[in-house]
């Protein structure tokens, strides 16, 4: 079998750069001629093996990193951008789109921010009264879509604050270094009948929690009022590399690393890798561990994608009761459809219909890739009964070649192809011709309307 020939010129740039060598000084370390190494940088010549070697035995690079990346999640974002009837007949074809994906990655990426921007002005002429009252105002993406951009383009993992709050917790007692560190700052630590889950007095010097919330819950918070106290310099450093483009979304941004410092330090990096390994991922048996909740521990799972000490590659994803999704993160291939609700076949959404318990799908995407899938509900009651109760289903899931290394996986069999359900990212770019669930007809497919024939659908898709 022919090995396949591996092209990454973008991630021997972005190497070089970050280690602050010439092109000829990386050359001579790497053992290869500058004009050799140009044209492996722009993607002219495969990665030799030699190159591969020299870059894990010189800079302890974590060579599979060559091959993974944002290269696919760029394609399949372009595909669905792609797919807006806007394009018509001149989307290219996805050959192209990887070819971009992988040489101009900062150009795919200024082509999403152009079609969201488009997307965005095109709904805001759809309500009247959202156009006048934002008449002339710039076109962006939300805050919210472009924080949720910025952590699911790293991987959800930031090295700098992960390390910090591995640091943090280093002794083993992450609520108690917390508690000393808020009083070492003149600020007591109390629990009240309250329901805001936290809360900072600064002139009375006292932070509240509420009784109301889980133990895990009121750690969790614990530990981001704490993030928010002695990691700000960290945050903003890392908030000016990310360049947003409102101030709300640095904003949001913030609290999103004071959640990922939280979960961190609750978590330990290397600890909680060790553990997920001796649990074969028994999402309970973590939960009980580490005194975290099952969805603080399946959205930890997502992020363990430190460069030489990589967990399994998972993606974590919450929805509400309509099918929204509030959460989304993925260090695999498998996506998530930016605008419209997630495939109605994929088991997240069942999980409602059975509260407590795992659900397991074996699901196969239209790219041929295989994968499992967990997916429980997760109750949030409000702490009285006159409180409402909010309520999501969260999944967690891997490529399935991973299978031998989760506990769910044991009695499933994975060698079965007809055991794998057909799953999508959405109706509208689904490429699936003979969907039952189908909701809308896919952009990129024409169609064929028969008024004397009716199958499950009232149209056929053009193969």
């Amino acid at each position: 079998m022919a090995t396949q020939k591996l092209y990454a010129g973008v991630k021997l740039r972005e190497t070089r750069a970050r280690l602050g060598l010439t092109q000829k000084a990386f050359a001579e370390k790497l053992g290869v001629s500058l004009p050799y190494l140009n044209q492996m940088e722009n993607n002219n010549r495969p990665v030799s093996t030699g190159v591969v070697l020299a870059l894990a035995q010189e800079f302890g690079f974590d060579v599979a990193e060559l091959s993974t990346g944002d290269a696919e999640r760029l394609v399949t974002d372009m595909r669905e951008a792609m797919a807006d009837p806007v394009f018509a007949d001149a989307a290219p074809p996805v050959a192209d789109l990887r070819l971009v994906a992988s040489n101009a990655p900062a150009l795919a990426r200024a082509f999403l921010e152009l079609h969201r921007a488009y997307r965005q002005g095109h709904e805001r002429l759809a309500s009247l009264d959202e156009a006048l009252g934002r008449e002339g105002g710039p076109l962006q993406a939300s805050p919210w879509e472009e924080v949720r951009d910025f952590f699911h383009y790293c991987d959800n993992y930031i090295d700098a604050v992960d390390r910090a709050a591995e640091h943090f917790a280093r002794d083993g007692a992450p609520e108690a270094a917390a508690i000393a560190t808020l009083e070492g700052l003149g600020l007591s630590v109390e629990t009240g009948a309250s329901e805001q889950l936290r809360g900072l007095d600064r002139a009375a010097g006292r932070l509240t929690l509420s009784s109301y919330a889980p133990p895990s819950t009121r750690r969790f918070q614990l530990l981001h009022q704490v993030a928010l106290l002695t990691q700000n310099d960290l945050f903003e450093a890392t908030l000016d590399l990310a360049r947003f483009q409102s101030d709300e979304a640095r904003q949001i941004a913030k609290i999103g690393l004071a959640n990922y410092f939280a979960g961190a330090a609750l978590m330990p990096y290397a600890r909680f890798l060790d553990a997920a390994r001796a649990t074969r991922h028994d999402l309970e048996r973590l939960a009980d561990i580490f005194g975290a909740s099952i969805e603080q521990i399946a959205h930890r799972l997502s992020t363990m994608q430190r460069p030489g000490a990589k967990g399994i590659p998972f993606y974590f994803v919450r929805v509400d009761q309509a099918g929204t999704i509030t959460k989304r993160h993925s260090a695999t291939r498998l996506q998530f459809a930016r605008f419209g609700g997630a495939c109605p076949l994929w088991n997240v959404h069942q999980a409602f219909e059975t509260p407590g318990r795992f659900l397991r799908q074996l699901a196969q995407t239209p790219d041929g890739v295989r994968y499992i899938s967990l997916a429980r509900d997760v109750s949030k009651p409000g702490g009285s009964f006159t409180a409402p109760v909010r309520r999501y289903a969260i999944s967690l899931g891997c490529e399935v070649k991973h299978a031998e290394s989760l506990v769910y996986a044991d009695d499933l069999d994975v060698t079965n192809t007809a055991a794998f359900e057909p799953i999508g990212i959405s109706c509208r770019i689904c490429e699936r011709t003979n969907c039952h669930q189908r909701s809308v007809p896919p952009l990129e497919r024409k169609l064929t309307i028969d008024p004397d024939a009716r199958g499950v659908l009232p149209y056929e898709v053009a193969r």
